[in-house]
Order: C-alpha cells, then structure tokens, then sequence
C-alpha cells in the first residue's frame, strides 16, 4: 500500500476529489473521499468516494455499471484535494451527462458547440471503435471495418490524394475539409489495427521538441 501520510482530510476525515477524464481532460465530477474510499481505489483501480448524506462508502459505477477506471492518482501542493484521472465506462453524471458540470452561469449553453476542441479528436475515436460492432448496413464506418483493411487503405490513399489536389490547386477551405476526411478515416485506419489514439498522441509528445533529425535518429533511421 501506498503512503498515504501526505494527505490531509478535514475535521470529518475527509479530502475532495476530483474526476478527470484521462482522455478529454474534461473534469467529470467531484466528489469526496475518506482514507478507506481512497485505499480502495488504490488497490482496486476503481473510484470508489465516501457519501456525505448516506455516510457510507460507494463504488462509482456500482448500480450504474457507469465504472471509472482509474488510470493515476494525485494530490495537490498542500495534500488536501486529490485529483483522479480516469477511463470512464459511461456518464459521469446522474442525470445522463457525460460530465456533471453541463450548464454554465456566464453563457448561453445552447449557443455553444456541442463538443470542445479538446474532446472532439478522443471522443471521436470513443465513437469508432464503438462502429466495430455496428451493423454494415446502417454505418459507414461499419461498412469499412466490413470490408477490411484493404478497403480502409484504398480510402486513406483516396482522401490523401483530395487533400493534395486541393493544396495544389484549390482554396483554403477545400484544404481543410479534405484534411478532416484525411485524419477521420485515418483514425478509423488505428481503430481497426486495434491502435488506441492515446498511443499516437502519446508518440507526438514523445516528439515534442525533438527536431525531425533527431527524431528519425532516435528511432534508428538513416
């Protein structure tokens, strides 16, 4: 077991904890923990918090089967707040939202994108791996994962071919959309060679920084 010394709880014996979606980054929830709720966690890699109105310890995910898989555990710089990022099975929110922080004061939420930036690439990704066991007939990504990997290899080589008719010769707009076609059946390419997206973002990172000499030497390239 971990040393948990560091932590602080308050008079009640207890810490606030917050959920983070690893993927996202999105914050999901937040809820409370005592020592025993955060030993659990730790040696069953599940969320598990302390439940304030029925005193008692919970499973996140329990009656829902809506689980957060938790991939780290930190603590902040004075040891009283952890912060969980996890691989959630399902909404965070008893409501049905993904996360329980949905509604905003200072805007108008129906104005605003039904999906951030930072989300839209992993959830995205979430949906077509989703797609494998849609039916052919009713999915266009269904119907690719149906016809192989050759027919997913022949729509890369198409969609990257668009793109560079459009660098060469098109506008701007043309270029961005045939871009999107370009990485959308490219990440259906990864979900089929059963390669998660977090790996292809984690070997960017590994780049990050790294000039493109360095980086073909650091792989053993000549």
């Amino acid at each position: 077991m971990q040393d948990l010394s560091a932590i602080k709880y308050n008079d009640k014996g207890l810490v606030p904890a917050v959920a983070q979606d690893e993927s996202t980054g999105r914050v999901l929830m937040v809820a409370y923990m005592n020592r025993e709720a955060l030993e659990k966690t730790l040696s069953t890699g599940k969320a598990h918090y302390y439940s304030r109105s029925r005193k008692s310890l919970w499973l996140k995910g329990e009656t829902s089967g809506n689980f957060q898989h938790v991939r780290s555990v930190w603590y902040d710089c004075d040891g009283d707040t952890i912060l969980l990022q996890v691989d959630p099975a399902g909404p965070a929110c008893h409501t049905g939202e993904t996360t329980c922080f949905y509604r905003r004061l200072d805007g108008d939420t129906a104005s605003q994108p039904k999906i951030s930036r930072k989300d839209v690439i992993p959830e995205l990704f979430k949906v077509l791996k989703g797609r494998k066991t849609a039916s052919p007939d009713k999915s266009y990504v269904a119907s690719l994962y149906a016809k192989g990997r050759g027919k997913i290899l022949e729509k890369v080589a198409e969609e990257s071919a668009e793109l560079i008719e459009a660098a060469s010769e098109k506008g701007r707009n043309e270029v961005l959309y045939e871009f999107c076609d370009l990485l959308f059946h490219s990440m259906v390419l990864l979900a089929n060679e059963g390669i998660e997206m977090n790996e292809a973002l984690d070997e960017l990172a590994r780049r990050f920084g790294l000039s493109g000499i360095e980086e073909k030497e650091s792989r053993g390239e000549k």
